[in-house]
C-alpha cells in the first residue's frame, strides 16, 4: 500500500462508516415498508403509508448530507497534516499540481473502496437487525430484496463527496511553499480566518435561506406533510450554513468552555490551543457536532412523532394496536442506525485531534523543555479533548433540538386534517445517553494523543527545525 493510501486509512474508514450508514437505513426502511405492506390493519392506513415514504426521503438526504460532511471533513484533515511532505516534494522538484492531482486519484480511490465495504457493511447490519427482529416476535416474517437500486445513492454520494472532497482540500497544496519543508506545518490563524469575507457571506447567505426553507416547511405543514421535505431542504442549507462559519462561531463557545476548566497552567493552555486555531478547532469539532445533531433532531422528532401518532388513534384501539409495535420498532431501530453517525463523528475528533499532536511537536517539545512534566501534558491534551467535545456537544443538543422540533412541527402539523400546534417531546434518557457517551469520547480521544505528547523528547522536538 502507498504512503499516500496509508495516510488516507481513517478516510477509507470514516467513508465505509458514512456508506454503512445509509445504506443501512435505506434497507431497513424498505424491510419497514414491505412489514407494513402486508399486514390488513396497518398496511390500509394511508397516513402510515404517507409518513414511512416521507421518512425514506428524508433519511436519504440525511444520509447523503452525513456522508457529505464527514468525508470532507477527514481528508481535510488528512491533507493539512500533510504540508510539509507536500513541501518537501515541492522542495525537490514536484509541482504543485500534480501534488493536488495525487491527492484527488487517492479520495476517489478511497471513495470507491469506502463506499463498497460499507454497502456490504450496511447490508449485512439491516439483516441482522430484520433477523433480530423477526426472531423476537418484534416484527413478523416479510418478503423482501435486499439488491435496491436506491442504494446506489449513499454508494455514489460517498465516492463523488470522497473525491470531490480531496480536490477541494488539496487547494492549500497550491499555497505550500517549498520552504515550509523546513519548518512545522502551520493552520490558518484567527486573523487569516477573519479576512475570508466570501466564505462568510455565502455561509450567512445559506443560514438565512435555509431558516426561511424551515419556515415555509413549518408553514405548509399545516396543510400536508410533504412539508418536511422543504424543512429537509432548509435543514440541510442551514446547516451547510453553520458549517462553513463554523469557524467563527466554534472560537467563542470553546472560550467559554475553556474559563471553566481551571487555571492551571495545563488547562489555561489547553484552552487557549483549542481557540487559536479556529480552523483546526472547527475541524475537530464539526463532525461530533453534525452527529449529535443528528442524534438528537432524530429523537425529539421520533418522540414528539410517537406523542402524537398515540394522541390520534386514541379511539382507534384496533389500528392503534396493529401500529404501535411498528413505531417503537421504527424508533429503536432508527435510533440505533442514527447513533451510527455518532461513531463515524467519534473517529473523526480522534484522527483529528492526534493529527493536531504530530503537528505540535516542537510546541509540546519547548513546554517539556520549559519544565512541563509527563502528568501536565496528559492532563493538557485531555482538557483541549474536553473543551473540544463539550463544546461540541452542547451546540449539537441546541441545534438538535430545534430541528428536531421544526421536522416534527411540518411533518406533523397537518395530521388530523386540521392545522395543529406540535408540541416538542424532549427525551431525556436520549439527552443522558448522549451526555455519558460525550465523556467516553473525551477519553478515548485523549488516550492516544496523550501518550504520543509524553513520549516527545524535548532535545528532539527542540531540533525539529
Amino acid at each position: 500500500m502507498s504512503r499516500g493510501l496509508r495516510d488516507h486509512l481513517p478516510t477509507l474508514l470514516v467513508a465505509a462508516l458514512a456508506a454503512a450508514f445509509g445504506v443501512a437505513l435505506l434497507q431497513v426502511t424498505g424491510i419497514l415498508a414491505a412489514v407494513i405492506a402486508a399486514d390488513d390493519v396497518a398496511g390500509s392506513s394511508g397516513t402510515v403509508a404517507i409518513m414511512l415514504n416521507v421518512t425514506a426521503f428524508v433519511f436519504i438526504a440525511i444520509a447523503v448530507y452525513v456522508a457529505a460532511v464527514t468525508t470532507a471533513n477527514t481528508v481535510a484533515t488528512v491533507v493539512a497534516g500533510r504540508t510539509r511532505l507536500i513541501a518537501l516534494l515541492r522542495l525537490i522538484g514536484s509541482s504543485a499540481r500534480s501534488q493536488r492531482a495525487a491527492i484527488a486519484r487517492e479520495g476517489l480511490v478511497v471513495g470507491a473502496l469506502g463506499a463498497v465495504a460499507g454497502a456490504l457493511l450496511g447490508t449485512g447490519v439491516a439483516w441482522g437487525v430484520a433477523r433480530v427482529g423477526v426472531a423476537a416476535g418484534v416484527i413478523p416474517e416479510f418478503d423482501y430484496g435486499y439488491l435496491q437500486p436506491v442504494l446506489l445513492v449513499p454508494m455514489v454520494a460517498v465516492v463523488f463527496t470522497t473525491w470531490l472532497a480531496a480536490w477541494a482540500g488539496s487547494r492549500r497544496v497550491l499555497a505550500v511553499r517549498p520552504a515550509q519543508a523546513l519548518g512545522n506545518s502551520a493552520e490558518s490563524s484567527t486573523e487569516e480566518v477573519a479576512r475570508r469575507v466570501g466564505r462568510t457571506a455565502t455561509g450567512v447567505t445559506l443560514i438565512v435561506l435555509g431558516v426561511l426553507a424551515l419556515a415555509g416547511g413549518v408553514a405548509v405543514g399545516l396543510l400536508y406533510p410533504m412539508g418536511v421535505l422543504i424543512g429537509v431542504v432548509g435543514g440541510i442549507l442551514s446547516f451547510t450554513g453553520i458549517v462553513l462559519i463554523a469557524d467563527r462561531i466554534m472560537p467563542p463557545v470553546l472560550r467559554a468552555i475553556g474559563r471553566l476548566l481551571g487555571s492551571s497552567p495545563s488547562t489555561r493552555l489547553a484552552a487557549e490551543n483549542a481557540v487559536r486555531h479556529p480552523e483546526r478547532a472547527t475541524r475537530m469539532t464539526i463532525g461530533l457536532v453534525v452527529g449529535v445533531t443528528l442524534v438528537t433532531m432524530f429523537a425529539v422528532t421520533m418522540e414528539t412523532y410517537r406523542q402524537a401518532m398515540t394522541e390520534v388513534l386514541s379511539d382507534q384501539e384496533m389500528l392503534e394496536a396493529a401500529i404501535g409495535p411498528v413505531i417503537d420498532g421504527t424508533v429503536a431501530v432508527f435510533s440505533g442506525l442514527v447513533g451510527f453517525s455518532a461513531v463515524i463523528a467519534a473517529v473523526g475528533l480522534v484522527n483529528t485531534l492526534s493529527i493536531s499532536v504530530l503537528q505540535r511537536t516542537r510546541e509540546i517539545g519547548l513546554l517539556r523543555a520549559l519544565g512541563f512534566d509527563r502528568t501536565q501534558v496528559r492532563t493538557m491534551i485531555l482538557a483541549e479533548a474536553a473543551a473540544l467535545t463539550v463544546a461540541a456537544t452542547l451546540t449539537g443538543l441546541v441545534l438538535g433540538t430545534v430541528y428536531g422540533w421544526l421536522g416534527a412541527q411540518s411533518m406533523l402539523g397537518s395530521l388530523t386534517g386540521e392545522p395543529r400546534f406540535v408540541v416538542p417531546v424532549v427525551p431525556w434518557l436520549v439527552i443522558a445517553i448522549v451526555v455519558v457517551a460525550a465523556v467516553a469520547v473525551t477519553l478515548a480521544a485523549s488516550v492516544t494523543p496523550a501518550r504520543r505528547a509524553v513520549r516527545i523528547s524535548p532535545v528532539v522536538a527542540l531540533a525539529v527545525d
